[in-house]
């Protein structure tokens, strides 16, 4: 059985998210942890195996899964039938894995930058900048409502995030704030219950 390690309002809410959008909670336990909080409260778990003591953490047997772009490919690969991935083969599979790719290594590190103000000519030389990586998201959008076309997927709801957790603190454009109340009005951000 697979075991999911989550601690609520956290990283991890998405793939709690997800595990309701693929209909996989009874194939996968969920544990919920402390972590170390940004506000100081919390720690960390001895009952957390994550090496970091970090969530979102996915173990199956032997193996784990540690990174949420990592984990959300796994697990909708593992799930095929909710469609909220792309199979090898699917002629979107390339877009799927950019998007997801792109969000762990561009989009996070430079939202969660620029909304602490930190700004540095290598960053932008190496990571981008923030504001190129909203004209990438408001030239998609402004095209079709998700990521990759009519229909949700799993990007979507990696990729929505910090827009939702950080709410209007981080600048964006009116198709990305459609697509973001889109990604919010779904049955998985009403049944988790965080934001």
């Amino acid at each position: 059985m697979l075991t999911f390690y989550h601690a609520p309002n956290s990283r991890s809410t998405s793939i709690r998210q997800l595990i309701h959008e693929l209909g996989a909670g009874d194939e996968i336990k969920t544990v919920e942890v402390t972590i170390p909080r940004q506000d100081g409260s919390g720690g960390r778990d001895p009952a957390n195996p994550h090496p970091e003591g970090k969530v979102p953490y996915l173990v199956e047997d032997e193996d784990f899964v540690r990174e949420r772009a990592a984990i959300v490919l796994y697990l909708t690969d593992r799930f095929p039938a909710a469609g909220l991935g792309r199979p090898v083969g699917d002629p979107k599979r390339g877009r799927y894995l950019s998007w997801l790719t792109w969000y762990q290594g561009v989009f996070e590190p430079v939202a969660i930058l620029s909304w602490a103000e930190v700004d540095h000519p290598a960053i932008k030389a190496s990571l981008r900048d923030y504001d190129t990586a909203i004209q990438r998201l408001d030239e998609v959008l402004s095209q079709q409502p998700y990521l990759l076309g009519d229909d949700y997927s799993a990007a979507d709801l990696l990729c929505a995030g910090p827009f939702a957790w950080f709410g209007d603190q981080l600048p964006s454009t009116p198709a990305i704030r459609d697509w973001v109340a889109r990604c919010l009005d779904r049955d998985s951000v009403r049944a988790t219950g965080e934001r």
